[in-house]
């Protein structure tokens, strides 16, 4: 203790002053937040969070033989579902007795199957995926119209297989399956990754899903002095009841809604960086591809993976933030996720698709609290109740911590535990301020 004594505080204020900065960084970007925070879609987020977990043990059980695999096999997707030890995935799974079931064999080995109304839900999502492969395919296509170059690398737009509908195939058999629309290449690059090119430019895809919406409403095409390409819409804007400092940004809002701006799918090679019009075609993409998902929400990295083929700006969480009224960006856990605030009615979505319904049928048959089954062996069976669903006990799951829990197996899914940074966040407040 005598070696700290000696010890002088450092004098050098800037460089204090940096570690301060550091140090508060993410309680500042909270707080500077609160005014603008819209609770019910915080509540939609822990929602689709949950939910998220609970399918993607649901997928890698499919992809195994008879749907049954041993827990540690599970175990290893502990990071994806942010599972953190020494809590029990056995508890995590028995929350959902509905879907699915547990046994130990003679030898302590615990497995894990699905009920059959798990099978039988499965079964009904698949339906659904082949009856919205079509609609996919359209949103896959406009996807690479917005482009610079017509093409987007296919492990980029796997990130989106999941918002869009997409079938875990996706990369094996699907993005064959429409060749008179796309086609798989090999980048050009020296890498020679795999991209995903237009084969056929659809000019009656051309249409942004703001401007249809215009035009089912009797307000015209948007179309802005006859330019080609040029639009002129007004995007909805939806706040909080509580956001008090409308009327101080109102002038400054209602200008932006007035100017006019190139269509996401019009040749942006020619936008300056900066400029007004480059920033607002930037809004208009980032409206369209959240347009195209389930849910009308992303996870913000997601977006940022595109900022070369569609051209958009470095720093595009500032113009997320900006624009607060038209997006929404939710930062429960540490990846933030983005909301189209028009989409939502409270924490519902207006308009939900069959998929988004057997989400949330799925979503009701999670969280059970009532009596627990004993983990069955092939020679008993008795009921037993829990104290905690996450009290720590021995079984199998921990000979599973050899096992390289940063495997990812489903690599579109992610981790909760991927930080965003959270000091160029601040710089994004910073610069935006309340606008």
């Amino acid at each position: 203790m005598k070696l700290f004594t000696h010890l002088r505080p450092y004098q050098n204020p800037s460089i204090f002053t940096l570690i301060h900065r550091s140090m508060t960084t993410s309680k500042r970007v909270r707080d500077r937040s609160k005014n603008k925070r819209i609770q019910n879609l915080e509540i939609a987020t822990e929602k689709w969070k949950i939910f998220s977990k609970i399918h993607l043990l649901l997928e890698t059980l499919t992809s195994e033989p008879e749907h049954v695999a041993p827990i540690t096999t599970l175990d290893r997707l502990r990071r994806q579902i942010n599972l953190p030890r020494p809590h029990k995935l056995s508890d995590f799974l028995r929350k959902s007795p509905k879907l699915f079931e547990l046994c130990r064999d003679r030898k302590g080995t615990t497995w894990v199957g699905l009920t059959q109304m798990g099978e039988d839900l499965l079964e009904e999502e698949e339906r659904l995926i082949g009856e919205n492969e079509d609609k996919a395919a359209e949103y896959v296509t406009r996807f690479l119209m917005m482009a610079v170059e017509n093409r987007v690398r296919v492990d980029k737009i796997a990130h989106f297989r999941r918002d869009l509908g997409l079938p875990t195939d996706f990369r094996e058999r699907w993005v064959n399956k429409y060749p008179e629309l796309f086609r798989v290449v090999s980048s050009d690059d020296d890498d020679g990754l795999e991209c995903l090119e237009l084969v056929e430019w659809r000019k009656e895809w051309a249409v942004t899903e703001l401007e249809k919406k215009v035009a089912a409403t009797g307000g015209g095409d948007g179309g802005g002095n006859g330019r080609p390409g040029m639009l002129s819409l007004a995007f909805p804007l939806k706040y909080p009841p509580n956001y008090k400092k409308l009327f101080r940004y109102g002038g400054k809002i209602a200008h932006f809604q007035k100017r006019e701006y190139l269509s996401p799918y019009g040749d942006a090679r020619g936008l300056m960086a900066g400029s007004l019009e480059f920033d607002k075609r930037a809004v208009a993409i980032m409206h369209e591809l959240l347009s195209f998902t389930l849910e009308k929400r992303l996870v913000t990295d997601h977006l940022t993976h595109f900022r070369q083929e569609f051209v958009m700006p470095q720093k595009l969480m500032r113009l997320l933030l900006k624009h607060f009224g038209i997006f929404y960006v939710s930062e429960r856990g540490r990846r933030y996720h983005v909301f189209l605030t028009e989409a939502y009615d409270g924490l519902e979505l207006v308009d939900k698709s069959p998929l988004v319904l057997w989400r949330e049928k799925v979503q009701s048959l999670i969280g059970y609290r009532g009596k627990k089954k004993k983990i069955e062996t092939f020679d008993e069976l008795s009921d037993l109740e829990v104290k905690d669903l996450l009290d720590v006990d021995s079984d199998d799951e921990s000979s599973s911590e050899e096992l390289d829990e940063s495997q990812n197996i489903v690599d579109e899914l992610g981790s909760d535990d991927e930080e965003m940074d959270l000091a160029e966040l601040d710089d994004e407040y910073n610069e935006c301020g309340t606008a």
